[in-house]
């Protein structure tokens, strides 16, 4: 946890820093000035900034009169946007479930704490977005108006959420550090293996790992090559490539403790800037940090529909980064294709 920097201090700090270097992103200019993202939004209220109010699933309900708009959800090291419009909204509980063709999302509001509508303006204009950020001030997601978007919606919107309190000042809470993982030794492996056999749902992946005690990584190194194989950190970028070669139509998913968003459909513009391998694609953008991959894993799980293929990339520390499956719906087998550029990447020993 940082040392607290006054609210008006950072202030200060904050317009200091955006006139000698106006395009600095916001996550890299919080990160100069050490404080957290939404601690750094939260400095222009008043100005460029409105705070607001949930409940979030209210808000989330709303965003289908914004029209076509740009959904960005991100972790460390990958970032994920994608152009379309928000419809199919549901809610159960804290989870929530955003199911349109483009903006296909994943939400567990229970990690939701902080809203705000933000209003930036620079050589390219002016441009609007709503951004979320959990209670230790990391972005969770960001919504971003297009030019066809409708301008007098979302200020509505904004209208109906906006919250009582407009003061600068943003109180954060540490994360708290997930438990350590148990010892390979306390796991039950043959338990492990059997209810991975008896999986009928890649749904009920989390119900076993819940169950049985393990991580995600741990899983994977205990059950056998049957279903988990580790694969080169490089296989992300080769199976990208190959698919942007073939046509082959994927999934992408990448998330954070709030959202994971999804992206179905081919990719085709490729490119590396170092350390960034990029897909640059009209409706979809995505940004892979690749020195921040530690593992990778090509995984199996049984379902009603025949196995279930992922590739899986991890950091050191076991977080998920991103997850790749051939583009399927429920109730179809997976591309054969999918499957066989799955294997391909098993040949690479590690």
């Amino acid at each position: 946890m940082h040392d607290r920097i006054d609210a008006g201090t950072l202030k200060e700090r904050k317009e200091s820093l955006k006139r000698s270097r106006p395009d600095l992103r916001a996550r890299d200019a919080a990160a100069e000035l050490g404080v957290s993202e939404a601690e750094y939004v939260a400095a222009s209220c008043g100005d460029d900034v409105r705070r607001l109010a949930g409940p979030w699933p209210e808000l989330v309900a709303g965003l289908p009169t914004l029209g076509e708009v740009m959904a960005l959800t991100r972790n460390n090291c990958a970032v994920h946007e994608k152009v379309g419009r928000f419809g199919e909204i549901s809610v159960s509980g804290d989870q929530g479930l955003v199911l349109n063709t483009d903006i296909d999302l994943r939400i567990f509001y229970a990690n939701w704490s902080t809203g705000f509508a933000v209003t930036e303006t620079g050589r390219h204009g002016t441009r609007r977005s709503l951004q979320f950020f959990s209670a230790d001030g990391t972005a969770i997601h960001k919504v971003y108006l297009r030019p066809e978007s409708d301008i007098a919606a979302y200020e509505a919107l904004v209208a109906r959420h906006l919250s009582d309190d407009q003061s600068i000042d943003q109180v954060v809470a540490p994360r708290k550090p997930a438990p350590p993982a148990r010892p390979d030794s306390e796991i039950d492996v043959a338990e492990l293996r059997r209810r991975w056999d008896g999986l009928e749902d890649v749904h009920d992946f989390i119900n076993l790992l819940r169950d049985v005690g393990a991580t995600r990584l741990q899983a994977f190194r205990l059950v056998g090559r049957k279903y988990a194989v580790p694969v080169p950190p490089e296989s992300f970028r080769r199976a990208l490539e190959s698919a942007a070669d073939t046509g082959l139509p994927i999934m992408i998913f990448v998330g954070n403790p709030g959202v994971i968003q999804i992206h179905t459909g081919p990719v085709r513009t490729l490119k590396e800037t170092a350390p960034w391998f990029n897909v640059l694609d009209p409706g979809f953008n995505l940004h892979l940090r690749t020195d921040g991959i530690a593992e990778a894993w090509v995984v199996r799980k049984p379902t009603t529909d025949g196995i279930v293929t992922s590739l899986e990339l991890f950091t050191a520390d076991g977080k998920p980064i991103a997850y790749m499956f051939g583009a399927r719906k429920p109730g179809q087998p997976e591309l054969e294709a999918w499957r066989n550029l799955a294997a391909d990447l098993e040949l690479v020993a590690v």
